[in-house]
């Protein structure tokens, strides 16, 4: 919870940068320098492993799309990393509106690339490819990059230094060592940009075999120079053979494995959507859990991952009620289902939305329903087919039910008679379960009613807050009480206020996480930063121990008409950047930016029930900040802090304002 200023400068050092700030003070980054000034905003820049990716990635697209059978990656001696595929080649004469050719403008240009067109006839229906960013970021973190692609009869050789041609596009006829097709990447990787020039084997091997694993049939080899050392993954039992031998304890029941793809009649999806999967339930060991969206690695998870527990879920729930397995007073949760899970998943989405650039995690809202709608039947049927395996499965979550709801009566009886009666505006959760509850710090009454009705009644809890909290930085503790907003969130956590430098009992704790809910708008941001404040001054530990959070709502509600198969849909943008990216992706799908309608909501009131669920307090689609001391630590944010709300300070927050209040960043 810091905000970051530029250090701070004399009167006079003020008014002579506002006399050097003129027209010519605006510098524009063109081709690849934004990449090389900022290479944390495009990949990961701990170790290359990420850009070599990038290069990967596009030869495995190859692959998926039916074009290839061999991926091959050499480390040679010198530092440098090839990558082979015998895809299409990357086509390589003049670009209609460039006028260069389109193998260099892959390379060099952001944004360019094959897999924006995604429609029928587009040259990658299924890639992780969304940006066009991908090897152009590896070419210019590069030192030095040697492309050569094998087509139409032809080879071509293109090479670049720091991202730049050195050796313009070169020509020549097939001879009879060459192949008929594929294309060779060879890039050096510029250690100035990256902590370490060493590429994590670990990583590196996982990854080839993964590929290996997610395309049956597909062979992918790993050469290195220095010990002549080759390695070929090839498997022909696709997720099963890769899961199987990777568990560290003997599954409970038999390895779950399904496949489903949506078909051209399909009305929700696009054709060839779907997921395939191979799920094991053990008793033992940790759970093994890999999933990815057209072959690309998702460390972080994602929807299509929720997706897949919600379908686990829903069907081993179906079966124990069908079956009247469940013991009185037992309340089953996805986790108990999900928790002694190992998984391969493996989804295919037509327009992927990720988290960064990186694709760490998918953020795409249909993948939950898209990978639950095949997985849900497809066990279910298992089941019942296979009852007794069924009884088993039920059993392992039976037992961790019950577990979990053992370890919350331990906590309950811990807080003894001493807890004080709870606040008569809170509506609380049913689960007493410390790792599932949330409490949501409501904005008004009208806000409430709807988090209300639209909540999870087993996990989440609501506590509406009449107006402006008070400004608690100069209140001391023993007179925080005396405001009845403040004492109703204390007595609703669980914990008492305390300083920074106490051991607050947190035993009492209620919510393992606090959510501050507010209009996405100024007054909301006010209240937001009342709140934090509070937390901030008089409940440290909550924030250092990470149960403090921030929902973001939507500011934006974009109605989108149906275009061709795919149906009408429901989009909701933060602010005006997601929504002008919304309205952008629709005019690329055939739709005018005036078909589609725009609701602008004034505050969280305006939201029903279902659209409050979808947007805000669903844990698969909604957008939840943790809030963390910034890189200022402590003693400087506790000084920043008293400048922005501390009574005797309004000459510091004007002067704050007046140097520094065009580039305020907050960091939450």
């Amino acid at each position: 919870m810091a905000a970051k200023f530029p250090p701070p400068q004399s009167a006079l050092g003020a008014l002579s940068a506002l006399s050097n700030y003129s027209e010519g003070s605006i510098r524009v980054l063109k081709g690849l320098e934004p990449v090389k000034q900022r290479p944390g905003m495009y990949t990961r820049t701990d170790n290359p492993l990420h850009i070599i990716q990038e290069v990967l990635d596009n030869a495995a697209d190859e692959a998926l799309a039916g074009y290839g059978k061999k991926i091959k990656v050499t480390l040679h001696q010198d530092g440098s990393v090839g990558i082979d595929d015998d895809g299409r080649g990357i086509p390589f004469g003049l670009h209609p509106e460039e006028n260069a050719p389109v193998i260099e403008l892959v390379f060099t240009q952001l944004h360019a690339g094959g897999k924006f067109d995604k429609g029928k006839g587009g040259a990658y229906s299924f890639s992780g490819g969304l940006h066009g960013v991908g090897v152009s970021v590896t070419n210019a973190l590069s030192q030095r990059m040697e492309v050569a692609s094998h087509r139409e009869g032809q080879v071509a050789t293109l090479v670049f230094a720091a991202g730049d041609v050195v050796e313009p596009l070169a020509l020549r006829p097939q001879g009879p060592g060459d192949r008929r097709q594929g294309t060779t990447v060879r890039a050096w990787p510029d250690a100035k940009y990256f902590e370490s020039a060493q590429l994590p084997m670990h990583e590196l091997t996982h990854l080839l075999r993964s590929k290996a694993v997610l395309m049956p049939g597909v062979s992918v080899t790993l050469t290195i120079e220095s010990t002549r050392e080759t390695t070929t993954w090839q498997f022909k039992g696709g997720l099963r053979d890769y899961l199987s031998q990777t568990l560290s304890a003997d599954p409970v029941i038999p390895l779950f494995e399904g496949e489903g793809f949506a078909g051209r009649q399909d009305d929700s999806f696009a054709e060839g959507e779907g997921a395939s999967w191979c799920v094991a339930f053990t008793e033992e060991g940790a759970p093994v859990r890999e999933s990815y969206v057209n072959l690309i690695p998702t460390r972080a998870g994602g929807t299509h991952e929720s997706g897949l527990r919600d379908g686990l879920f829903q069907a081993v729930k179906g079966f124990i009620e069908l079956h009247s397995l469940l013991p009185k007073g037992v309340k089953l949760m996805p986790e108990d289902v999900f928790a002694r899970a190992s998984y391969v998943l493996s989804a295919k989405v037509l327009d992927p939305q990720f988290q960064g650039q990186i694709k760490e995690r998918l953020n795409s809202r249909d993948a939950v329903r898209l990978v639950s709608s095949f997985v849900r039947p497809a066990l279910e049927l298992w089941l019942n087919q296979h009852v007794e395996y069924g009884k088993k499965l039920a059993e392992l979550a039976i037992r961790a039910a019950q577990t979990r709801q053992k370890a919350g009566q331990k906590v309950e009886k811990r807080k003894g008679s001493g807890v004080a009666v709870l606040p008569g505006k809170l509506t609380d959760c049913e689960s007493r379960d410390l790792a599932y509850n949330e409490v949501f710090l409501v904005e008004g009454d009208s806000a409430g009613g709807s988090a209300k009705m639209g909540r999870d009644k087993e996990t989440q809890a609501v506590l509406p807050l009449r107006g402006k909290v008070l400004n608690t930085w100069e209140v001391e503790r023993d007179r925080l009480f005396a405001n009845n907003e403040i004492h109703d969130i204390a007595v609703a956590i669980g914990v008492d206020p305390h300083g920074p430098g106490d051991e607050p009992d947190l035993s009492g704790l209620r919510y393992g996480k606090i959510c501050i809910l507010s209009d996405a708008d100024v007054d909301g941001s006010h209240i937001q930063v009342l709140l934090l404040t509070l937390f901030f001054r008089h409940f440290p530990k909550l924030i250092e121990a990470g149960h403090i959070y921030v929902a973001r709502p939507p500011l934006f509600r974009v109605d989108v008409p149906a275009r061709g198969k795919k149906p009408a849909a429901k989009m909701y943008a933060l602010d005006e950047g997601e929504l002008a990216a919304i309205l952008d992706k629709a005019e690329k799908d055939g739709v005018a930016r005036e078909k589609c309608q725009i609701s602008r909501f004034k505050g969280l009131g305006e939201m029903n029930a279902g659209q409050l669920w979808e947007t805000t307090l669903n844990p698969d689609t909604r957008r939840l900040m943790p809030v963390h001391l910034g890189a200022l630590g402590f003693d400087a944010t506790q000084s920043l802090i008293t400048k922005l709300m501390g009574k005797g300070e309004a000459g510091a927050r004007r002067e704050l304002m007046e140097l520094h209040g065009d580039s305020v960043e907050i960091d939450v």
